[in-house]
């Protein structure tokens, strides 16, 4: 197991934690309500290019969604045995993408608010890679 003391690890582990919670829990809701869901955001892009591609659009974001996180569950289980690293690595790379599909929607949507979220969520992303 890595030690506590270890700012690579508790960075690793931390990252993989909060990859897990954020996507799980957005990934879930999505599933439970999908039709709410599905929609908002039907009205949400309604006024832009992506209008008549809502639907497709929620299958995908929410599959990577519950990918990411379950990657980073996985990872947080093979860091703390095997003390390897590389599988939440891999969901950080599924969040980055999962964020920037998210940002580019947001963008097209006009909706600069929840753009600005998404961002804080990228830097925190981003920073996470430096423990990488």
């Amino acid at each position: 197991m890595g030690q506590l003391g270890d700012i690579e690890f508790v960075g690793q582990l931390a990252i993989g934690v909060f990859l897990a919670i954020v996507f799980l829990q957005s990934g879930i809701d999505k599933i439970v309500d999908w039709k709410g869901n599905l929609s908002w955001l039907k009205g949400h892009f309604e006024k832009s290019v992506l209008s008549g591609l809502v639907a497709p659009m929620l299958g995908v974001i929410t599959i990577l969604e519950v990918a990411t996180g379950a990657v980073a569950i996985c990872g947080i289980v093979c860091l703390i045995w095997c003390q390897n690293s590389w599988c939440i690595y891999y969901a950080l790379i599924l969040a980055l993408l999962a964020l920037l599909m998210l940002l580019f929607g947001q963008r097209l949507a006009k909706d600069y608010e929840g753009a600005k979220t998404i961002v804080i969520y990228f830097g925190v992303c981003l920073l996470g890679l430096l423990f990488f």
